[in-house]
C-alpha cells in the first residue's frame, strides 16, 4: 500500500513519523505482507498513538476519504505481518530480504511447515543475529513466559541458518540437565563423538574454549534458568571464532541482562489473525471458523490470550466436539484450567522464592488490572515486599505494566494462580488463604470462618466487587 494506491496525502507519512511499510511479495500468486516498522499495530488498527492527531487533521480536510482510509488500516492491521521495533531500518530491510530469500526456497517451507506466525518472528530475531556482521561475535536472548513459542523460534533459525556456521549445536531443556552432562552434550555434537572423557566441569570449559576459539560456531541453549549453566557453557565472547552466534532461549530477563547479551529479543502472543489461523487450524483442520462455532471460537480465543501453547493444546482437545461439548469445556476451564497448560506455566511460578510467589498469588486473586500505585500501597500493608517482587515477576515473564499504569497478568496464568490457592481446600473455601468469589466470600461470613489475614483482605474484595 502506498499513498499513491490509497489515496492517503504525502504529509500524512511526515507528519505521524513512523508508518505502516508494506511489501508486496509474490510467492506462489501476490501477497501483500505488512511491516509494522516502530508502530504498534493496534496503533494502526485503532488509528491511536501518532495515527490520531494525524487523522484528526485529515478530517477536516479528506472528509469523503477518511472513512475509506480507516478501514484500509484496519484491515491491513489485521493481516499476519512483521512487526519490529528499535531495530535500524537498514537491518530490518536487509533482515527481510534476507526472508524473502529463505521464503523462496524450498527448505524454508520444509522447516516452517505447519507454523503459524512463523515470519515476523523470524525477520526480528534474524535482524538481532546481524548474521551481516562477520567480524565479531553475538550472543542474543529470546526471552518470554512458557509456552510463547521460544524454542520453536530458535529451532527455525538454527536450522535456516546453521548451515553458515563451521560448527553448530543445539542444546534443548538446559535447565532439566547437569552442566557436566551439558558440557559433554555440546562437545559431543561439535566434534559427533560419542564418547568423551570429560573429567569435570572444570576440564569442560578448558575443552570447549579449545574446540570453539577458532570456529565460527552457531550454539543454541534452550530453557536456561541458571546463571551457572551460562558460565560453564559458553561465558565470554572469545570462548568462539569470529561470526559466532550464541543463542539463549530463557523466561528469565534478568538472567540475560546480567550476562550482558548483545541483544534480548522478546516473543509475544500471537495477534488475532495468527491465533484464529491457528486455532482454526487445531480445531476444525481448516482456516476457517464454522459459523455455528463463532461466538464460541471468540469465547476460546479470548481465554488462550494469544498464547501459542493453549491455541494449539485446546484447538486440539475441542476438534470434533459437539457444541453442546464445547460450551461444557468453557465452563470447567474457567473452573479448572488445562493440566498441560497449567504445567508448563508453572514451572515459572515453582521457581520463585516464596515471598515472591505470595505476591504472585495476591496479584491473581486480587489485583491483576489494578492500578500499580494503588496494589502496592496495599501490598506494602501486607508486608508482601512488592517493590522488589513486581520486578521479579516482570523479569520472570511472570507480569507486565501496561501502558496506563495497571498490574497486567496473562489470563490464563491468573487462572494458574487462583488454581494453587484452590487446590488446597477445594471444598472448604474458610480454610484457604486467599478468598475472590462471592459464594465463597458469602459462605465464609455466615458460617465465621474468617481468619485474621482474611479479616484485611475481605473489606477490601467487597467493594472492589460491589
Amino acid at each position: 500500500m502506498d499513498s499513491s494506491s490509497s489515496s492517503f496525502p504525502s504529509s500524512s507519512i511526515s507528519s505521524t513519523n513512523q508508518w505502516t511499510y508494506d511489501v508486496f511479495l509474490s510467492f506462489n500468486g501476490m501477497t501483500v505482507v505488512p511491516i509494522f516498522y516502530n508502530v504498534d499495530p493496534s496503533d494502526v488498527r485503532k488509528q491511536m498513538g501518532t495515527f490520531a492527531p494525524a487523522f484528526v487533521q485529515h478530517e477536516k480536510q479528506f472528509k469523503e476519504k477518511v472513512g475509506t482510509w480507516r478501514a484500509t488500516l484496519s484491515h491491513v492491521a489485521n493481516i499476519a505481518g512483521f512487526h519490529v521495533n528499535n531495530s535500524p531500518f537498514s537491518e530490518t530491510i536487509e533482515s527481510i530480504v534476507r526472508l524473502i530469500l529463505h521464503k523462496s526456497s524450498y527448505e524454508f517451507a520444509e522447516v516452517t511447515e505447519g507454523l503459524v506466525g512463523m515470519d515476523s518472528r523470524v525477520v526480528e530475531l534474524e535482524s538481532c543475529l546481524a548474521l551481516w556482521l562477520k567480524d565479531n561475535v553475538r550472543f542474543i536472548g529470546i526471552w518470554a513466559m512458557g509456552g510463547m513459542g521460544k524454542t520453536t523460534l530458535a529451532s527455525v533459525a538454527y536450522q535456516m541458518f546453521s548451515k553458515e556456521f563451521e560448527a553448530s549445536c543445539f542444546i534443548d531443556n538446559v535447565r532439566q540437565k547437569d552442566v557436566l552432562s551439558l558440557q559433554k552434550e555440546l562437545i559431543s555434537q561439535i566434534l559427533n563423538e560419542a564418547n568423551l572423557n570429560i573429567k569435570n566441569r572444570f576440564d569442560g570449559v578448558s575443552m570447549i574454549k579449545k574446540i570453539l576459539c577458532h570456529k565460527k560456531t552457531l550454539l543454541v541453549l534452550d530453557d536456561v534458568n541458571e546463571f551457572d549453566q551460562l558460565k560453564m557453557l559458553a561465558w565470554k565472547h572469545d570462548w568462539f571464532g569470529l561470526g559466532s552466534r550464541i543463542i539463549i532461549t530463557t523466561r528469565d530477563k534478568r538472567l540475560l541482562q546480567e550476562y550482558l547479551v548483545d541483544k534480548i529479543c522478546e516473543v509475544k502472543a500471537f495477534n488475532y489473525e495468527d491465533a484464529r489461523y491457528l486455532f482454526c487450524l487445531k480445531a476444525f483442520k481448516k482456516k476457517h471458523v464454522p459459523n455455528e462455532y463463532l461466538g464460541l471460537s471468540q469465547d476460546i480465543l479470548k481465554y488462550a490470550g494469544g498464547l501459542p501453547l493453549a491455541l494449539d493444546i485446546l484447538g486440539s482437545f475441542l476438534s470434533g466436539r459437539s457444541m453442546s461439548q464445547w460450551k461444557n469445556a468453557l465452563e470447567m476451564l474457567k473452573e479448572s484450567p488445562e493440566t498441560k497448560i497449567n504445567q508448563v506455566l508453572k514451572i515459572s511460578f515453582d521457581g520463585l522464592h516464596e515471598s515472591v510467589k505470595e505476591l504472585f498469588l495476591d496479584i491473581a486473586c486480587f489485583f491483576n488490572r489494578e492500578v500499580k500505585d494503588h496494589a502496592i500501597h496495599i501490598l506494602e500493608i501486607l508486608g508482601r515486599y512488592p517493590c522488589i517482587g513486581l520486578s521479579i515477576l516482570i523479569e520472570k515473564s511472570l507480569l507486565k505494566i501496561s501502558q496506563n499504569n495497571k498490574l497486567w497478568m496473562h489470563d490464563l496464568l491468573e487462572d494458574m494462580g487462583r488454581s494453587i490457592v484452590r487446590q488446597k481446600y477445594p471444598d472448604e473455601p474458610g480454610k484457604c488463604s486467599r478468598l475472590w468469589l462471592y459464594k465463597d466470600i458469602d459462605h465464609v461470613l455466615r458460617n465465621n470462618m474468617v481468619r485474621g489475614y482474611l479479616l484485611e483482605l475481605i473489606p477490601y474484595l467487597l467493594i472492589q466487587q460491589s
